[in-house]
């Protein structure tokens, strides 16, 4: 079975590759017909391995494109991906093309449903978070014919284009200040790792530096579930009374950050002098807290800008752009919590 197909599959493809005739694939495919459920298993197989997709508009438009483009994004309710959108949002304005958004919830196999589903519209291009994928959403994209750009993250090897940061030379540039500013206890506090890529890799450039420089996290907690004030609150109380000598506490986003530095406020804490925070992603919402959480600017909505330009430009001329890593630089934003 050939792995390295440059154009749009066929049914064609799928059925020399099962070994069934083109209208028993069809049939499978459409989940139309009587076919044995081996049969049925071994189309199935094919079209997966190869990553088809069937075309919902063949021969309905001579260009075999809508003039749709994919986004799909693990969260709706994270406050970091609706400054991404405005930015994909505005950008494809005026050029005709209309976003269209999917959400997978950091799950592969939904992104996968989502993905297929949306490719089989043939969209003019998909804008995608992340550069970790599944085995079948990887074969999705580098056989969609379309332009594909990975967002968020450039640590990795794309598909196509990807724009984003590293996120593990944030978490060094992080680990680097708090090491400057003389903090020694340092608590951890998170998603989990495994479906978060992002997180993970901030985490591991973050430990690794302070490594470096002898410095150990002294203690971690990680959670499952949105970025609320409430579990930030939750996790920081757990953690200061489990660990009391603790003197810098470092979130994995600012909404977390932003409900431990209330509760240490609460508590009457002297925050930066006795606890330093920093958390990542710069949310403007939270400017009015009582200190100025020290945090990273993850460039989101310029981001959503360069990823629709790119997909823009790709339409109109339909060449390859001349980088494939596009990489913004995250910029610290000291606040008052993170003593300098």
């Amino acid at each position: 079975m050939s792995s390295n197909i440059k154009r749009p599959l066929t049914l064609r493809d799928v059925s020399e590759a099962s070994g069934v005739s083109e209208m028993t694939v069809s049939r499978v495919l459409r989940n139309k017909g009587d076919v044995s459920a081996a049969t049925r298993q071994k189309v199935q197989d094919a079209a997966k391995q190869l990553g088809y997709v069937p075309n919902k508009i063949a021969g309905a438009l001579a260009s075999q494109r809508v003039n749709l483009v994919a986004v799909i994004i693990p969260s709706l309710s994270n406050m970091v991906f609706p400054e991404v959108l405005s930015g994909i949002s505005e950008t494809l304005e005026d050029t005709g093309l209309q976003p269209v958004v999917g959400v997978t919830d950091y799950m592969p196999e939904k992104e996968e449903k989502v993905l297929f589903e949306m490719l089989s519209w043939r969209p003019s291009g998909v804008i995608i978070a992340g550069l970790e994928h599944s085995e079948a959403s990887d074969a999705m994209l580098r056989r969609s014919g379309i332009p594909v750009v990975e967002i968020m993250d450039v640590d990795g090897e794309p598909v196509d284009t990807c724009v984003g940061i590293s996120h593990r030379r944030a978490g060094r540039i992080m680990a680097e200040e708090i090491i400057k500013a003389g903090y020694k206890r340092i608590g951890f506090m998170g998603t989990k790792m495994p479906l978060d890529h992002r997180a993970r890799k901030r985490f591991e450039g973050f430990t690794r530096t302070l490594a470096q420089a002898g410095v150990e996290i002294a203690d971690q907690e990680f959670y499952s579930g949105g970025s609320a004030l409430a579990k930030g609150r939750e996790m920081t109380a757990k953690m200061i009374d489990r660990t009391p000598d603790l003197d810098f506490l470092y979130y994995s986003n600012d909404m977390i950050g932003a409900g431990g530095l209330l509760y240490l406020l609460e508590k009457g804490m002297d925050v930066p002098g006795q606890i330093g925070l920093a958390a990542f992603n710069g949310v403007e919402l939270l400017d009015g807290l009582p200190r100025q959480l020290a945090t990273m600017d993850a460039c989101r909505r310029d981001i959503g800008i360069k990823a629709a330009q790119i997909i823009a430009a790709r339409n109109q001329d339909d060449a390859p752009v001349d980088e494939t890593v596009i990489a913004l630089s995250p910029v610290l934003q000291f606040g008052t919590t993170l003593r300098r």
